[in-house]
Protein backbone atom coordinates (compact mmCIF):
# COMPACT_ATOMS: atom_id res chain seq x y z
CA UNK A 1 0.00 0.00 0.00
CA UNK A 2 1.35 3.43 -0.90
CA UNK A 3 2.45 5.71 1.92
CA UNK A 4 -0.08 8.36 0.98
CA UNK A 5 -3.00 5.97 1.36
CA UNK A 6 -1.61 4.18 4.42
CA UNK A 7 -1.01 7.27 6.53
CA UNK A 8 -4.62 8.56 6.89
CA UNK A 9 -5.81 5.15 8.08
CA UNK A 10 -2.96 4.81 10.59
CA UNK A 11 -3.44 8.35 11.82
CA UNK A 12 -7.15 7.78 12.37
CA UNK A 13 -6.52 4.55 14.29
CA UNK A 14 -3.80 6.22 16.33
CA UNK A 15 -6.19 9.07 17.12
CA UNK A 16 -8.83 6.60 18.32
CA UNK A 17 -6.35 4.65 20.41
CA UNK A 18 -5.03 7.83 22.01
CA UNK A 19 -8.41 8.33 23.63
CA UNK A 20 -8.83 4.77 24.87
CA UNK A 21 -8.52 4.84 28.66
CA UNK A 22 -5.23 3.65 30.08
CA UNK A 23 -5.48 1.36 33.08
CA UNK A 24 -3.20 1.94 36.02
CA UNK A 25 -2.00 -1.39 37.42
CA UNK A 26 -2.96 -1.29 41.10
CA UNK A 27 -2.33 -5.00 41.67
CA UNK A 28 -5.91 -5.72 42.72
CA UNK A 29 -7.09 -7.68 39.68
CA UNK A 30 -7.53 -11.37 40.37
CA UNK A 31 -6.79 -12.52 36.82
CA UNK A 32 -3.35 -12.21 35.29
CA UNK A 33 -2.94 -9.31 32.87
CA UNK A 34 0.05 -8.17 30.82
CA UNK A 35 0.75 -5.46 33.40
CA UNK A 36 1.03 -8.13 36.12
CA UNK A 37 4.30 -9.28 34.53
CA UNK A 38 5.85 -5.82 34.35
CA UNK A 39 8.27 -4.54 36.97
CA UNK A 40 10.15 -1.31 37.52
CA UNK A 41 13.89 -1.49 36.89
CA UNK A 42 16.22 1.04 38.52
CA UNK A 43 19.99 1.05 37.97
CA UNK A 44 22.94 3.00 39.32
CA UNK A 45 25.91 3.44 37.02
CA UNK A 46 29.34 4.83 38.02
CA UNK A 47 30.19 8.28 36.68
CA UNK A 48 33.33 6.95 34.99
CA UNK A 49 31.38 4.43 32.90
CA UNK A 50 31.63 4.69 29.14
CA UNK A 51 27.90 5.33 28.81
CA UNK A 52 27.42 7.67 31.76
CA UNK A 53 27.51 10.85 29.69
CA UNK A 54 25.02 9.64 27.07
CA UNK A 55 22.68 7.51 29.20
CA UNK A 56 23.12 8.96 32.69
CA UNK A 57 24.15 7.43 35.99
CA UNK A 58 20.62 6.93 37.36
CA UNK A 59 18.46 4.93 34.95
CA UNK A 60 14.88 3.88 35.40
CA UNK A 61 12.51 1.93 33.19
CA UNK A 62 10.67 -1.34 32.97
CA UNK A 63 11.16 -5.05 32.56
CA UNK A 64 9.05 -8.17 32.15
CA UNK A 65 9.26 -11.24 34.40
CA UNK A 66 9.65 -14.30 32.17
CA UNK A 67 10.00 -17.16 34.65
CA UNK A 68 8.87 -18.05 38.15
CA UNK A 69 12.40 -17.68 39.47
CA UNK A 70 12.39 -13.90 39.02
CA UNK A 71 14.18 -13.70 35.66
CA UNK A 72 13.46 -10.26 34.18
CA UNK A 73 13.88 -9.31 30.53
CA UNK A 74 14.56 -5.63 29.92
CA UNK A 75 16.24 -3.35 27.42
CA UNK A 76 19.98 -3.51 27.86
CA UNK A 77 20.82 0.19 28.00
CA UNK A 78 19.04 0.47 31.35
CA UNK A 79 21.49 -1.87 33.06
CA UNK A 80 24.64 -1.58 30.92
CA UNK A 81 27.69 -0.93 33.15
CA UNK A 82 25.48 -0.72 36.27
CA UNK A 83 26.88 -1.61 39.68
CA UNK A 84 23.50 -1.69 41.46
CA UNK A 85 20.11 -2.76 40.11
CA UNK A 86 16.74 -3.18 41.79
CA UNK A 87 13.34 -4.35 40.54
CA UNK A 88 9.94 -3.65 42.03
CA UNK A 89 6.53 -5.13 41.26
CA UNK A 90 3.34 -3.11 41.42
CA UNK A 91 2.67 -3.77 45.08
CA UNK A 92 6.08 -3.94 46.68
CA UNK A 93 9.28 -2.08 47.34
CA UNK A 94 12.55 -2.44 45.47
CA UNK A 95 14.18 -5.86 45.46
CA UNK A 96 17.92 -6.23 44.76
CA UNK A 97 18.70 -7.89 41.45
CA UNK A 98 21.79 -9.28 39.80
CA UNK A 99 22.69 -8.62 36.19
CA UNK A 100 22.58 -11.88 34.31
CA UNK A 101 23.41 -10.77 30.78
CA UNK A 102 23.67 -7.97 28.24
CA UNK A 103 23.52 -8.49 24.48
CA UNK A 104 24.35 -5.58 22.19
CA UNK A 105 23.20 -7.16 18.93
CA UNK A 106 19.61 -7.60 20.11
CA UNK A 107 19.60 -4.88 22.77
CA UNK A 108 18.27 -7.27 25.44
CA UNK A 109 19.32 -7.31 29.08
CA UNK A 110 18.54 -9.96 31.69
CA UNK A 111 18.21 -9.58 35.47
CA UNK A 112 17.46 -11.99 38.30
CA UNK A 113 15.57 -10.73 41.35
CA UNK A 114 17.30 -11.87 44.53
CA UNK A 115 14.06 -12.11 46.49
CA UNK A 116 10.64 -13.43 45.40
CA UNK A 117 8.41 -11.16 43.35
CA UNK A 118 4.62 -11.23 43.27
CA UNK A 119 4.61 -10.70 39.53
CA UNK A 120 3.23 -13.28 37.13
CA UNK A 121 5.68 -14.70 34.60
CA UNK A 122 4.73 -13.71 31.06
CA UNK A 123 4.21 -16.28 28.34
CA UNK A 124 6.42 -15.76 25.31
CA UNK A 125 4.74 -15.30 21.96
CA UNK A 126 6.04 -14.40 18.52
CA UNK A 127 6.20 -11.10 16.68
CA UNK A 128 6.01 -13.01 13.41
CA UNK A 129 2.26 -13.30 13.89
CA UNK A 130 1.72 -9.55 14.09
CA UNK A 131 0.60 -7.59 11.07
CA UNK A 132 -0.01 -3.89 10.51
CA UNK A 133 -3.36 -2.78 11.88
CA UNK A 134 -3.51 -5.30 14.73
CA UNK A 135 -4.09 -4.08 18.25
CA UNK A 136 -1.72 -5.00 21.04
CA UNK A 137 -1.16 -4.00 24.66
CA UNK A 138 1.85 -1.95 25.69
CA UNK A 139 2.57 -2.24 29.42
CA UNK A 140 5.07 -0.08 31.30
CA UNK A 141 5.54 0.20 35.08
CA UNK A 142 2.21 1.18 36.59
CA UNK A 143 0.36 1.73 33.33
CA UNK A 144 -0.90 -0.23 30.34
CA UNK A 145 -3.05 0.48 27.34
CA UNK A 146 -3.91 -0.51 23.82
CA UNK A 147 -1.61 0.36 20.97
CA UNK A 148 -1.63 -0.26 17.24
CA UNK A 149 0.94 -2.32 15.38
CA UNK A 150 2.12 -0.19 12.47
CA UNK A 151 4.42 -2.82 11.03
CA UNK A 152 7.80 -4.52 11.07
CA UNK A 153 10.87 -3.26 9.29
CA UNK A 154 14.62 -2.88 9.73
CA UNK A 155 16.03 -0.31 12.13
CA UNK A 156 19.52 1.16 12.36
CA UNK A 157 20.75 3.21 15.31
CA UNK A 158 23.75 5.51 15.43
CA UNK A 159 25.33 3.42 18.21
CA UNK A 160 26.22 0.65 15.70
CA UNK A 161 22.90 -1.08 16.22
CA UNK A 162 21.00 -2.93 13.51
CA UNK A 163 17.78 -4.92 13.73
CA UNK A 164 16.63 -6.54 10.53
CA UNK A 165 13.02 -6.58 11.69
CA UNK A 166 11.95 -4.30 14.52
CA UNK A 167 8.37 -3.76 15.70
CA UNK A 168 6.74 -0.34 15.44
CA UNK A 169 3.58 0.77 17.23
CA UNK A 170 1.52 3.93 17.70
CA UNK A 171 0.61 6.01 19.68
CA UNK A 172 3.81 6.39 21.72
CA UNK A 173 3.70 5.35 25.37
CA UNK A 174 5.59 6.88 28.30
CA UNK A 175 8.19 4.81 30.14
CA UNK A 176 8.90 2.90 26.93
CA UNK A 177 12.35 1.66 27.95
CA UNK A 178 11.94 -2.01 28.90
CA UNK A 179 8.14 -1.91 28.46
CA UNK A 180 6.40 -5.07 27.33
CA UNK A 181 4.37 -5.45 24.14
CA UNK A 182 1.73 -8.17 24.39
CA UNK A 183 -0.47 -9.73 21.72
CA UNK A 184 -4.22 -10.34 21.92
CA UNK A 185 -3.64 -13.57 23.89
CA UNK A 186 -1.50 -11.80 26.47
CA UNK A 187 1.80 -13.23 25.23
CA UNK A 188 4.96 -11.16 25.29
CA UNK A 189 6.03 -10.25 21.74
CA UNK A 190 8.44 -7.34 22.23
CA UNK A 191 10.50 -5.22 24.62
CA UNK A 192 10.36 -1.43 24.37
CA UNK A 193 13.44 0.39 23.20
CA UNK A 194 12.75 3.83 21.73
CA UNK A 195 10.26 6.53 20.91
CA UNK A 196 10.29 7.40 17.20
CA UNK A 197 8.86 10.35 15.29
CA UNK A 198 7.83 8.26 12.30
CA UNK A 199 6.47 4.83 13.23
CA UNK A 200 5.34 4.09 9.68
CA UNK A 201 8.76 4.80 8.21
CA UNK A 202 7.34 6.80 5.32
CA UNK A 203 8.51 10.22 6.41
CA UNK A 204 5.10 11.51 7.45
CA UNK A 205 4.39 9.79 10.77
CA UNK A 206 2.65 9.09 13.06
CA UNK A 207 4.97 9.00 16.10
CA UNK A 208 5.26 5.80 18.08
CA UNK A 209 7.59 3.28 19.71
CA UNK A 210 10.10 0.74 18.53
CA UNK A 211 10.09 -2.67 20.20
CA UNK A 212 12.69 -5.42 19.96
CA UNK A 213 10.93 -8.64 18.82
CA UNK A 214 10.88 -11.41 21.42
CA UNK A 215 11.78 -13.89 18.68
CA UNK A 216 15.42 -12.80 19.03
CA UNK A 217 15.61 -14.13 22.60
CA UNK A 218 15.16 -17.95 22.38
CA UNK A 219 18.16 -18.57 20.07
CA UNK A 220 20.56 -16.91 22.54
CA UNK A 221 18.83 -17.45 25.89
CA UNK A 222 20.86 -20.47 26.97
CA UNK A 223 24.10 -18.59 26.22
CA UNK A 224 22.91 -15.51 28.10
CA UNK A 225 22.05 -17.57 31.16
CA UNK A 226 25.28 -19.57 31.10
CA UNK A 227 27.84 -16.97 30.03
CA UNK A 228 26.22 -13.53 30.35
CA UNK A 229 26.52 -13.02 26.61
CA UNK A 230 25.97 -14.75 23.29
CA UNK A 231 28.72 -17.11 22.14
CA UNK A 232 28.16 -16.06 18.53
CA UNK A 233 31.26 -14.17 17.30
CA UNK A 234 30.88 -10.51 18.20
CA UNK A 235 30.02 -8.01 15.50
CA UNK A 236 32.81 -5.58 14.60
CA UNK A 237 32.65 -2.32 16.54
CA UNK A 238 34.37 0.78 15.17
CA UNK A 239 33.38 3.38 17.78
CA UNK A 240 31.72 6.18 15.89
CA UNK A 241 28.25 7.71 15.90
CA UNK A 242 27.02 8.92 12.50
CA UNK A 243 23.99 11.08 11.84
CA UNK A 244 22.24 11.45 8.47
CA UNK A 245 22.46 14.96 7.03
CA UNK A 246 21.64 16.08 3.49
CA UNK A 247 21.93 12.57 2.11
CA UNK A 248 25.24 11.82 3.81
CA UNK A 249 26.46 10.27 7.07
CA UNK A 250 28.25 12.80 9.25
CA UNK A 251 30.25 11.66 12.28
CA UNK A 252 28.59 13.30 15.29
CA UNK A 253 31.04 11.90 17.83
CA UNK A 254 33.58 9.16 18.34
CA UNK A 255 34.10 6.89 21.34
CA UNK A 256 37.14 7.97 23.40
CA UNK A 257 39.76 5.27 23.15
CA UNK A 258 37.77 3.46 20.46
CA UNK A 259 38.91 2.20 17.06
CA UNK A 260 37.69 5.18 15.02
CA UNK A 261 39.44 7.64 17.34
CA UNK A 262 42.66 5.63 17.07
CA UNK A 263 42.37 5.80 13.27
CA UNK A 264 42.11 9.59 13.35
CA UNK A 265 38.41 9.97 12.56
CA UNK A 266 36.93 13.08 14.13
CA UNK A 267 33.47 14.65 14.59
CA UNK A 268 32.43 16.44 11.44
CA UNK A 269 34.04 13.92 9.10
CA UNK A 270 31.73 12.51 6.45
CA UNK A 271 31.59 8.77 5.77
CA UNK A 272 31.51 8.31 2.01
CA UNK A 273 31.84 4.55 1.75
CA UNK A 274 33.24 1.23 2.82
CA UNK A 275 36.19 0.81 0.52
CA UNK A 276 34.95 1.74 -2.94
CA UNK A 277 31.32 0.96 -2.07
CA UNK A 278 29.39 4.21 -1.43
CA UNK A 279 27.13 4.35 1.62
CA UNK A 280 24.59 7.04 2.39
CA UNK A 281 22.27 5.29 4.84
CA UNK A 282 23.06 3.99 8.29
CA UNK A 283 21.61 0.55 7.58
CA UNK A 284 23.95 0.15 4.61
CA UNK A 285 26.92 1.23 6.74
CA UNK A 286 26.31 -1.27 9.52
CA UNK A 287 25.44 -4.09 7.11
CA UNK A 288 28.59 -3.39 5.16
CA UNK A 289 30.78 -3.37 8.26
CA UNK A 290 29.27 -6.63 9.54
CA UNK A 291 29.67 -8.28 6.16
CA UNK A 292 33.46 -7.91 6.48
CA UNK A 293 33.64 -10.40 9.33
CA UNK A 294 33.55 -10.59 13.14
CA UNK A 295 35.13 -8.22 15.64
CA UNK A 296 38.81 -7.70 14.89
CA UNK A 297 38.35 -7.33 11.14
CA UNK A 298 39.85 -4.27 9.45
CA UNK A 299 37.24 -1.85 8.12
CA UNK A 300 38.30 0.30 5.14
CA UNK A 301 36.41 3.60 5.22
CA UNK A 302 36.44 6.41 2.70
CA UNK A 303 36.20 9.67 4.65
CA UNK A 304 35.72 13.28 3.66
CA UNK A 305 37.69 15.31 6.21
CA UNK A 306 38.68 18.97 6.00
CA UNK A 307 37.65 19.16 2.36
CA UNK A 308 39.84 16.21 1.34
CA UNK A 309 38.90 12.59 0.69
CA UNK A 310 41.08 10.01 2.40
CA UNK A 311 41.08 6.27 2.97
CA UNK A 312 41.14 5.18 6.59
CA UNK A 313 41.52 1.65 7.89
CA UNK A 314 39.82 1.07 11.23
CA UNK A 315 40.82 -1.98 13.26
CA UNK A 316 37.50 -3.08 14.74
CA UNK A 317 37.08 -4.71 18.14
CA UNK A 318 34.47 -6.27 20.41
CA UNK A 319 32.44 -3.48 22.00
CA UNK A 320 32.23 -5.42 25.26
CA UNK A 321 35.96 -4.96 25.75
CA UNK A 322 35.54 -1.17 25.64
CA UNK A 323 32.55 -1.03 27.98
CA UNK A 324 33.34 -1.31 31.68
CA UNK A 325 31.37 -4.47 32.33
CA UNK A 326 33.82 -6.52 34.39
CA UNK A 327 32.65 -5.00 37.65
CA UNK A 328 29.06 -5.87 36.66
CA UNK A 329 29.21 -9.63 36.30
Amino acid sequence: MAAASRFPRLLFLAFCLTFLPLSVNDGTAAAARPADSVVTVAARVPADSRTADSLGTERRGGGVVIDQGGLVLTIGYLIMEAIEVTVADSGGGPVPAEIVAYDHDTGFGLLRALRPLRSTAARLGSADRLVAGQRAVAAAPGISGQTLVVGRRSFAGGWEYLLEEALFTTPPIPNFGGAGLFDAEGRLVGIGSLIVGDAAGDGVGPPGNMFVPIDLLPPILSDLLAFGKSTTPASPWIGLYPEPANGALVVARVSPGGPAAAAGIRPGDVILGIGDQPVRRMEALWRGVRALGPAGVEVPLKILSGGAVRDVTVKSRDRRGWLRLDRTY
